[in-house]
């Protein structure tokens, strides 16, 4: 028998129905958010998964095309592979979600919400995000929630929970936050230069509606939640890594104590070597190779742990609050339209700016309402970076969600299509990482987008915060600023915020904890404009202050012109024939839009001009007294037809064709001649007379 709980949220009821489908899961539950409706289920593999050493866990949104009506584009006309708006919301799910499970499970886990009806104001993104939780809590799967997560939109001051269409329009804000009745567990945000002040109170008018909702949630949990099964617990045997500890820890120490993540791998592979030569006889690598190396990673993690929150001494030798050496380059690459390098120690980032005509704007076929986008920003990790030989399978789910933070973090400021008519890709390559570089290419993209000649509102840069916590009180925290792979490796946050001088257009942050208090979400904050303002006056600006004057002469330049709506049928043409025409003769690229806006786009300025001015004459109408040259169309015995504009003939009388008397057409005129014309009369009827001018 099934069983609903209902409540509101944001005015609107929230409904959740448990055992009336998939009951092989583990845990099902339907969300209904008015008319939205997610399927969400977990379950669970009976026994662990050999061989790993972590534990495996994968969440999934699936995106319906039927849910709002649609059936899907392509050859196949079925779902295939997910969006990428699907990839980012299983992110968003998922980083909450994992650091609340046990560390030490190794069963799998698959969670996966599936869209099946969505009502636009109610998102189905929110829906997901409390059935994947709820489905977990109420199941016999290990997890110690349940969590929840609200959206938060920002208009005229005023904080808005779950914003429908018509406000998300409005707000300055699109904030996305998940938390456990006590803490913080995830924040993802989009922001217009919201201040840290603005953002740290968003947070937590969020995490005030998500205490409410958990509290409705634990009522389930309570009333039909099944006991949690046990299993195998993967534990360092206590006496072999004193063992371990005793013997190696002070050269894992002298390893570790280095900026340079080469010198230091270098270095504990000769610790690794030492100690399973020196543990041969009490410890056999043959059986306790999986042990030894649990014992060192747990060594190292003890050490850098300590000396950041006792010692406040950092691997690589900076302060709490210093950042790594910083540089930055414009104009590498001659070709690109517009280039930036920026490197921060070890990690370094190439971002590259190409421009296109508006219609190369990516179609996006999803279940929003938004059918296009014409800022794309794409990041990409390739294995070199890391000094790996792993072979390219294109882009993973972690490289869309930094490609993604990144396009938002910039697309605040950047111009409005009348200001700059241009579709803007910017590729961001990590050609080295050291931790932070989703950061890096964020500062990469200002400097080539300025190198572009793109005229953004203000430059943006990013920063990372990291995180040391005692899990015995949650009082006792330190934070860093732009935190390096080990840090962000052995830490318990990577909090990513990006913003101008004026305030924050985008944060995201990773959490290996069960939650931030206000305290560390506020320092945070700080800690992150305060290193922004750095790089920006320090570093960034110093290498370019302000876009460009002129694009590449490599990029297309574009021409905009506006046409009366009712002559878009006359610049087209029957079966696209004018439009074909114009494009096959000058080489320019014309997009047209419904409300007769006209982009031209050329590399040769003067391709542009020519067909603006094609066009320009397929619109106008002719005027009595206006001189033309125009072609002889037509030929008959009482005069010529000659077209002055596409679209528009008009006769020469044989008495107009000189000023002396001539007997026949064809002594003055041919069909094909281009003559001097000038409008002398337009009848009611449309029809137009002509003179011949010498």
């Amino acid at each position: 028998m099934s069983k609903i709980f209902e409540t509101q949220v944001a005015g609107r009821p929230l409904s959740l129905e448990f055992g009336k489908v998939a009951g092989l899961a583990n845990g099902s539950v339907i969300v209904r958010y008015g008319d939205t409706v997610v399927i969400s289920c977990a379950t669970a593999s009976d026994k662990p998964r050999d061989g790993i050493d972590f534990f495996p866990l994968s969440i999934d949104y699936e995106e319906k095309m039927y849910s709002v009506g649609k059936i899907p584009g392509g050859f196949t006309r079925r779902e295939g592979k997910p969006s990428e708006h699907a990839v980012l919301t299983s992110r968003v799910i998922d980083r909450p979600m994992r650091p609340l499970f046990p560390k030490d499970l190794r069963n799998d886990v698959s969670i996966v919400s599936t869209v099946v009806s969505v009502e636009q104001d109610n998102s189905p993104e929110f829906c997901a995000m409390i059935g994947s939780s709820i489905a977990v809590s109420v199941s016999d799967i290990p997890f110690n929630g349940p969590i929840a997560a609200v959206y938060v939109g920002l208009i005229d001051g005023e904080f808005i929970i779950n914003p429908t269409v018509e406000e998300r329009e409005k707000s300055s804000l699109n904030l996305i936050v998940s938390g456990s009745a006590k803490k913080v567990v995830m924040i993802e945000a989009g922001a217009n230069e919201v201040s840290e002040k603005d953002m740290f109170n968003a947070i937590m008018f969020a995490h005030d509606e998500i205490k409410k909702i958990c509290a409705f949630l634990q009522k389930i949990v309570d009333e039909i939640g099944q006991p949690k099964f046990e299993y195998e617990h993967v534990t360092v045997d206590d006496e072999l890594f004193a063992d371990i500890r005793e013997y190696a820890e002070d050269d894992v120490k002298q390893a570790l104590d280095t900026d340079d993540k080469n010198v230091r791998d270098a270095r504990l592979l000769v610790v690794y070597e030492d100690v399973y030569m020196r543990f041969e006889d009490k410890y056999p690598q043959e059986e306790y190779k999986e042990q030894i190396d649990e014992a060192l990673y747990k060594l190292q993690k003890t050490i850098v742990r300590n000396w950041l929150m006792y010692d406040k001494k950092r691997v690589d030798g900076r302060g709490i609050l210093e950042l790594r050496p910083l540089s930055s380059e414009v104009g590498l690459l001659p070709r690109a339209h517009g280039s930036g390098l920026f490197s921060r120690g070890q990690t370094q980032c190439l971002s590259v700016t190409t421009l296109a005509p508006i219609g190369d704007a990516q179609i996006i076929d999803g279940l929003g309402l938004e059918d296009s986008k014409r800022y794309m920003h794409h990041y990409n990790f390739p294995s070199f970076s890391v000094g790996e030989t792993r072979p390219s399978r294109g882009p993973g789910r972690r490289e869309i969600g930094h490609g993604a933070l990144a396009e938002r973090a910039l697309l605040p400021v950047l111009p409005s299509v009348d200001e700059f008519p241009y579709a803007i890709r910017v590729v961001s390559e990590v050609l080295s990482s050291n931790g932070s570089t989703s950061q890096g290419s964020i500062c990469g993209s200002t400097l080539s987008l300025m190198d572009a000649g793109v005229p953004i509102k203000a430059p943006v840069a990013g920063i990372s915060v990291g995180l040391i916590t005692d899990p015995e009180d949650d009082d006792n925290f330190m934070t860093m600023v732009d935190i390096q792979g080990l840090e962000d490796f052995f830490g318990d946050m990577d909090f990513k915020v990006a913003g101008t001088k004026k305030g924050i257009t985008a944060i995201q942050m990773d959490l290996k904890v069960d939650g931030l208090t206000p305290a560390i979400i506020k320092q945070a904050l700080e800690q992150t404009r305060n290193a922004r303002y750095y790089i920006l006056d320090e570093v960034m600006l110093k290498t370019i202050d302000k876009p460009r004057a002129e694009i590449s002469q490599y990029a297309p330049k574009i021409i905009n012109m506006q046409i009366p709506v009712d002559k878009i049928r006359d610049v087209i043409g029957s079966g696209g024939k004018v439009i074909q025409g114009i494009v096959a003769d000058t080489g320019a690229k014309i997009d047209i839009e419904e409300d007769g806006r006209v982009y031209i786009a050329a590399v040769d300025p003067a391709s542009g001009e020519a067909a603006k001015k094609m066009i320009e004459n397929i619109i106008k109408e002719p005027e009595v007294g206006e001189v033309y040259e125009g072609k002889v169309v037509k030929i008959m015995d009482f005069g010529a037809f000659v077209e002055i504009l596409p679209g528009h003939d008009g006769l020469v009388h044989i008495s107009k064709l000189a000023k002396h008397r001539v007997n026949k057409v064809t002594d003055v005129v041919n069909e094909g001649d281009i003559i001097k014309v000038e409008v002398t009369e337009i009848l009611a009827n449309g029809k137009i007379n002509l003179k011949k001018i010498d």
